[in-house]
């Protein structure tokens, strides 16, 4: 069946995440509002020690309990050292290209409290200055971040409280536009933690009961690799709900909820994905499977961290992935339907 999802809802939630910075390891920020938002709705919310969040829906059975993964974790930077020129370099935080960040705005967060702007460029950022700046590789000892503030030295910088080590995130640039596409960073993956909201949301205003446990987990730490390496022991299989990537040989597009067969770490659990293929033909939910070889997720963390689960992945089609990326609420919206059609009917 159809469910109604509350768009305006879904909408509401994804602007507030992708415009509160959390790249990897800097997400205390977000989770308070997280926690915030799940009172709002009536959940109680856990915390593991390294900052990840739970939130339990009790099921009509209880003895067996499915978890939902998303993370709200994000690419980034950490200040690496201050140059003598007062510029900072810089260390990447998660896998991007360089040139998807040249030009960027960031913030620099200091141990201390303070934040301040600044723009990552190239160590040659002009052409009226330096006739090899067309040429330069983009990488990472060739980038540095220039602070809006005057600084001329290492000495300088260092009065205003920045060191290595101190994080640095980028602007978002989100844009939800009138046509429905969704333009922003970070869309990997808080287009996924949304529709969780969304889901949420549409249990809680339609007093939907799911048929078990349900057991929701808020990683922060995907994009380095080990998020949900540890999850809650009695789940017994994991949903993660992560971006649906586009590109050569894949078939997924910005409207559709991408289900993934498999992905750098091997196939996902035949029985689930058997499943969710078939509801979203019998739903008519709009859809795509695909194959992703340079692509990990919370649940292959989660096995690789020895956990005893079957798990699955799917989420919303987001083109240029770890980059300017882009989707369409349609996806987000196939997905929580995709989500409420597997774990109700």
């Amino acid at each position: 069946m159809e469910y109604k999802i509350n768009r305006d809802y879904l909408k509401d939630i994804l602007k507030m995440l992708l415009t509160t910075p959390s790249p990897s390891g800097f997400c205390h920020r977000i989770m308070k509002r997280i926690k915030e938002e799940a009172a709002d709705l009536g959940y109680n919310f856990e915390e593991t020690k390294k900052g990840c969040g739970i939130i339990t829906i009790p099921g009509k059975a209880s003895d067996y309990t499915i978890g939902l993964s998303a993370h709200v974790d994000t690419l980034g930077a950490m200040v690496r050292s201050i140059k003598d020129s007062g510029m900072l370099r810089f260390t990447s935080i998660g896998d991007y290209l360089m040139s998807t960040v040249e030009g960027e705005y960031c913030k620099i967060y200091t141990r201390g409290g303070k934040v301040y702007d600044g723009t990552v460029l190239t160590t040659q950022p002009s052409l009226h200055a330096y006739s090899e700046a067309k040429n330069q590789k983009r990488e990472e000892a060739n980038m540095e971040i220039r602070i809006d503030e005057w600084v001329k030295s290492k000495e300088d910088v260092e009065t205003l409280g920045i060191a290595p080590g101190d994080f640095i995130s980028f602007d978002s640039r989100t844009v939800l536009m009138e046509n429905g596409f969704i333009k922003s960073r970070h869309l990997d993956d808080k287009a996924g933690v949304a529709s969780l909201f969304a889901l949420i949301e549409l249990f809680k205003s339609h007093r939907l009961t799911p048929r078990n446990n349900i057991k929701i987990f808020i990683s922060t730490y995907e994009e380095v690799g080990h998020g949900s390496s540890f999850i809650p022991k009695d789940i017994d299989e994991l949903i993660a709900i992560d971006m649906g990537t586009i590109g050569e040989d894949l078939s997924c597009n910005e409207k559709q909820v991408s289900i993934c067969a498999k992905d750098s770490t091997g196939p996902y659990d035949y029985n689930i994905v058997s499943k969710l293929i078939e509801l979203a033909k019998s739903n008519n939910i709009d859809y795509a499977v695909d194959i992703y070889p340079h692509y990990g997720s919370d649940v292959s963390a989660a096995l690789m961290g020895g956990n005893n689960i079957t798990g699955a992945l799917i989420g919303p089609g987001v083109h240029a992935s770890h980059s300017m990326e882009r989707t369409h609420i349609k996806a987000l919206v196939n997905t929580v339907q995709l989500l409420a059609s597997y774990l109700i009917e």
